[in-house]
């Protein structure tokens, strides 16, 4: 199947764009260095959720209470 489109007067295909994509980027999708660093990712995912989690314990009653309060003043109309 032929994903061509017309651009500008010309078809390019889909296979076309990413033979000139690999060619420009030194023939890999991706280099070496720009895949990340996974642990590192991992780490940041975990520290992140454990933040919301300690902040959620810590503010979650008055969170819900302002929202309670603001809730009950829309009603109240």
């Amino acid at each position: 199947m032929d994903n061509a489109r017309p651009l500008g007067g010309a078809r390019v295909s889909f296979g076309d764009m990413t033979q000139l994509f690999d060619r420009h980027s030194g023939g890999s999708r991706f280099s070496d260095s720009e895949r990340g660093d996974v642990p590192g990712w991992v780490l940041i995912t975990l520290m992140t959720a454990g933040l919301v989690i300690v902040i959620w314990t810590a503010a979650g009653p008055a969170l819900a209470n302002v929202f309670g309060q603001a809730i009950s003043r829309v009603t109240g109309f």
